[in-house]
Parts: structure tokens; C-alpha cells; sequence
């Protein structure tokens, strides 16, 4: 059963029963408490609930204490639809596809909303944006038809519809996960912090460790005083000691012999930690036991989560000692490992490279098959023909892959080759690349010296282009393999007391109780090979978790 719904400003709404081609069987029904409808309809029936987008409506939905089991978000599938008719970045939202679909003005989407750290106040259930009101429930309903319609004209419209569903759903995990929170020790986080950087200046500067540490480099130089989280200041002291620098990047330093430069290592690594998830992050963040990020489902272009402030995908390892599960409670952590090189054994059908991949380490089935037994010269070469490494240490390796893996290279020699003229690639269920220029342009084709100098801003654009593209096919379809498993572990966890609390590119966090941990490791399992079979069918590729059942989130293998 499918039923569209609009929210209004005053935590009501309107529903409207749709038959399966999105046509309306009913009439718009109006309510008062939009909440408990919907509440009352996902006791009664489950349907597919049809609406503009769920980073919009859900999470009130959540505080409301109604939880959805399945949507179709009509935002998130009109950037997938535009994408792949080659007009990506085109505004997305509800009024600008009734716009598109009406011949109307197209206006351009909102800007994205501030994300406010938990404890900043929460807005009324279902408030509105500021402006004119939105698209009603016809144009909700007539733009999920012609969706409909576009995906049925797709290229592979059965992967079309996985991805939608995949990327529906995701946005469901991303409001679940940011209203259950991972939990989080603040006084382990502030133990923490004072052990590695010192106690908080009094005063609001940096720590003590910092400054002891930034009076050392001064004094290394010679110099007074030195802010040693400024580049141009560092730069400047080692061209005064007669060392020319192009940056201070951290792999750079290294290779300088200066007394400095061990304590710019230690001062970038504790500065860093001090500046993204020092006592400032941990008062705006953490609320209750519980650091709540707002994930953004498909922020990056190959459809990689991204964060919305809380800095969730970088958290070191040294301050995922402060995630501690609740007491009687444990993390089932599950990392995929060697994903992406998987995903190329299994999207681009070489049979040898299958075989490879149906073992657990995929780089030491490569040695064995094809490198001497050289495990590190595979995993060079495989990550090269992936990320276009192509030159140093990495020609040789490439060598002997393209000698024995000819159609797995061929694949993304293929997707760089596309990337290179300006073409669009897509992953396996369909989400595309943006578009792109051609490296060389069309009247420079026959002309020598536009086409055959590498060093020439085109050829460097069209080869930066094919690195992107060349991944993008790999790395987009790791990104869908992973929202399927989400997808699928939601499902099998429903109801069993365990929670979805973390997610990051390929890794995912269970919070459940203690004397269940053994059976939520079994689902996630469970999941994962679900996800494989719904992406690839049987393919002898095997996509294995490395499970872990911890307290903390740092034990975790």
C-alpha cells in the first residue's frame, strides 16, 4: 500500500492512498495530528509512505515517537534521476520537479539548514520553512508518477529501483541513528583530553601542551615566540634556517633533518585533536551520554555518506575510547573489509578475479595467483588500477594485473577512457557521475600540439578527470552495497531492543544488550551476505565482516 503525505506547519497534514503506478485511489484526506494518523496507518498496514523528503519531515516524525518501516523520498530520487539524464546539480526539491514537470519557473532549492548540535533547541513538530508554501499533495503525487515512469525508462530500471529504495531508506537509518546517538563517556573524553594535551587554558588559548609545545618550536628556531599552527609562520622559520619548503604537510616535514620537526609532527597531530574533537566539541555535541551527528544519506557524489557538523567520519581512534557502550550493553562492530577491490571483482565479471575474491584476503589470493606470493605488489596493483596510480613502484605491479586480470582492468581503464572525453559513467545499480569537459576540446582533435602535450591544462584536466571517473565506478557501488546492507540489518534488527547508532563509508555500529550481542553479530553476517546476493546476485565474490563485540568502540578489531 502506498500513501502520499504533506506536512503543514501545524503538525498536521494531508494523506492520500496511491495505487502502485502512483496514480490516487482516494481522496485527500486531511488531518489535524499528522503524527498520529501516520502512527495509526504503520499499525494498521505498513504502507510505503510517499513524501518530499524525509530529512525533512522524519526526525519529527521520531520525536513525535513514530517510527516509518518504509518511504520513497521524492528529493533524494530526483537528484538520482537527474544525475543520470546528465544534469546533475540541478535543484531537486518537490517545487523544483513540479516545476520541471509543469513547465513552471524551476526555483532553486533552499540553502542547506545550519546543523544545531543537540541541546540547541528544537523547532516546532513539522515547522515550515520560511517562504511561501511548498507544493501540495497533488504535485507530490503527480511528480512521484512521472518518477516512476523515468526510473521504467533507465538503462537497468531493476538496479534503478534498488538504488532508490536503497537511498530511500538510508535517509530512515540517518534520522534513527542521529535520534539514537552513539553513546559517549564525557568524562572519559575529558580524561582523555587531559592526558594528551594538558589541562584548558583558564583563559580560552590552547592547552598546555600545545603551548609547551609551540614555545619548544620557537626556541628550536631560535625565536621568541611562534604560532605553530600557522604554515607561513612555520615556513617562514625554515627558510630562515635555510631549509625551503613548498608546505608543511606532515609527509614533507619528514624528510627535512631539522630539531623542529618532530615537535610540528606531535604539535599538527595533538592540534588537530584539539580543534575537532577537543572540550568545545564536546559540550556543542554530546548531550545525555549520546553524540548525535546529522548524517547527510549521499552527500558525496558517489553516494558516500557525508555529516552535517559533529565531524562524525574522522573521529580518530584515540577518541573512540570515550564511545563506551551502556552498562549490560555492548557494539557489535562490523568493517567490510578490502570492499572496493571486491566490488571490481564482481561488477566487472573477470572470472579470475571472482576466484580471488571468494577467499577472505583478497590481496594474498592475488599474490598467490599472480604476484610470486607478494601480497604487497598485488594490493599495489589492484588499488592502483582503481585510483590511477600508474606511476613509480606501481608500473610494474600494473603489469602483471593487466596480464592476468585483463577484464577487471579493462573495466576501469574503460570508465578512465570515458572520464578523459567528458563522458558519464555510472555505478552498478545507476547513480551517475557528474559531467564533466572533455580534455581535449573538439577543434583541437588532429592538432599535435593540443593532443600530445601532457603537461598542457587540458591533458592534465582530462587526466585528473579519468582518475575520478576510473574510481567512481568502484567506489559509488561500494557505497551502494553498504546502504543495501544498512537496509537490510535495519529489517533484521526491528524490534529485537538492538539500535543502528554509527555508520562511516563501510563500517557500521549495533548498540544492543549484552546476552543478545552473539545473535545481532549473526544478523549483521546475515545482512551482509543478503546485501551481496540484492547487488550481484550469485556471484562468487564474498563480501566478509569482520565482526567484533566490545564495550568501547576503540577495542573493536
Amino acid at each position: 500500500m502506498l500513501v502520499a503525505v504533506v506536512a503543514d506547519e501545524q503538525g498536521g497534514g494531508v494523506l492520500q492512498p496511491l495505487a502502485p503506478s502512483g496514480v490516487p485511489v482516494g481522496p485527500p484526506e486531511p488531518v489535524a495530528d499528522l503524527a498520529a494518523a501516520m502512527a495509526a496507518r504503520e499499525h494498521a498496514d505498513q504502507p510505503r509512505w510517499i513524501w518530499a523528503s524525509g530529512a525533512a519531515l522524519y526526525p519529527a516524525l521520531l520525536r513525535a515517537g513514530v517510527r516509518v518501516e518504509r518511504c520513497h523520498d521524492v528529493e533524494l530520487t530526483e537528484a538520482l534521476l537527474l544525475g543520470h539524464a546528465g544534469r546533475w546539480g540541478e535543484p531537486r526539491a518537490l517545487a523544483a520537479a513540479w516545476g520541471r514537470l509543469t513547465g513552471a519557473t524551476v526555483p532553486p532549492d533552499p540553502p542547506p539548514r545550519v546543523a544545531a548540535p543537540p541541546g540547541a533547541g528544537q523547532a516546532a513538530l513539522f515547522d515550515a520553512e520560511p517562504g511561501p508554501a511548498g507544493p501540495g499533495i497533488t504535485a507530490l503525487t503527480r511528480v512521484y508518477a512521472d518518477q516512476l515512469d523515468r526510473i521504467a525508462a533507465t538503462d537497468e530500471p531493476g538496479r534503478f529501483r534498488l538504488l532508490v529504495a536503497a537511498e530511500s531508506a538510508g535517509a530512515l537509518i540517518a534520522a534513527e541513528m542521529g535520534a539514537a546517538g552513539l553513546p559517549w563517556r564525557a568524562d572519559v573524553h575529558d580524561a582523555m583530553l587531559t592526558e594528551l594535551l594538558g589541562e584548558p587554558s583558564p583563559v580560552g588559548g590552547p592547552p598546555r601542551r600545545l603551548a609547551e609545545l609551540a614555545a619548544r618550536i620557537a626556541d628550536a628556531f631560535g625565536l621568541r615566540q611562534l604560532h605553530a599552527d600557522s604554515p607561513a609562520e612555520l615556513l617562514k622559520a625554515f627558510e630562515r634556517a635555510g631549509v625551503k619548503l613548498p608546505n608543511t604537510r606532515a609527509w614533507v616535514l619528514r624528510g627535512v633533518d631539522h630539531p623542529a620537526v618532530p615537535l610540528i609532527l606531535e604539535h599538527k597531530e595533538l592540534y588537530r585533536i584539539w580543534t575537532a574533537h577537543g572540550w568545545a566539541w564536546r559540550d556543542s555535541w554530546v548531550r545525555d551520554g549520546r553524540f548525535r551527528p546529522e548524517y547527510v544519506p549521499g552527500g558525496v557524489v558517489s553516494g558516500r555518506w557525508a555529516t552535517r557538523g559533529g565531524g562524525a567520519l574522522q573521529i580518530p581512534k584515540v577518541i573512540r575510547r570515550a564511545a563506551v557502550a551502556d552498562p549490560g550493553w555492548r557494539f557489535v562492530v562490523a568493517d567490510a573489509g578490502q570492499l572496493e577491490p571486491r566490488v571490481l571483482a564482481a561488477v566487472s565479471g573477470d572470472a579470475r578475479l571472482a576466484r580471488a575474491g571468494a577467499t577472505g584476503d583478497l590481496y594474498a589470493a592475488l599474490a598467490r595467483d599472480a604476484f610470486g606470493g607478494d601480497r604487497g605488489r598485488a594490493k599495489v596493483a589492484l588499488l592502483g588500477a582503481m585510483y590511477g596510480q600508474t606511476g613509480g613502484a606501481a608500473v610494474p605491479a600494473l603489469a602483471v594485473l593487466r596480464r592476468s586480470y585483463p577484464t577487471a582492468f579493462g573495466y576501469v581503464e574503460a570508465a578512465a577512457r570515458t572520464g578523459e572525453t567528458g563522458g558519464l559513467v555510472r555505478s552498478w545499480l545507476g547513480r551517475t557521475c557528474p559531467p564533466g569537459t572533455a580534455g581535449v576540446a573538439d577543434d583541437d582533435v588532429g592538432d599535435p600540439d593540443a593532443a600530445d602535450d601532457r603537461h598542457s591544462p587540458r591533458a592534465r584536466a582530462a587526466r585528473s578527470r579519468g582518475r575520478f571517473t576510473r574510481n567512481f565506478v568502484v567506489q559509488a557501488t561500494a557505497a551502494e552495497w553498504a546502504s543495501a546492507l544498512l537496509a537490510v540489518l535495519r529489517g533484521e534488527v526491528a524490534g529485537t531492543g538492538a539500535e543502528l547508532v554509527f555508520f562511516q563509508h563501510d563500517e557500521v555500529i549495533v548498540h544492543c544488550p549484552a546476552e543478545r550481542a552473539e545473535r545481532v553479530a549473526e544478523a549483521v553476517d546475515r545482512a551482509g551476505r543478503r546485501a551481496t546476493a540484492l547487488l550481484f546476485g550469485d556471484t562468487p565474490v564474498r563480501f566478509p565482516l569482520d565482526l567484533s563485540i566490545v564495550e568501547c568502540y576503540a577495542d573493536a578489531a
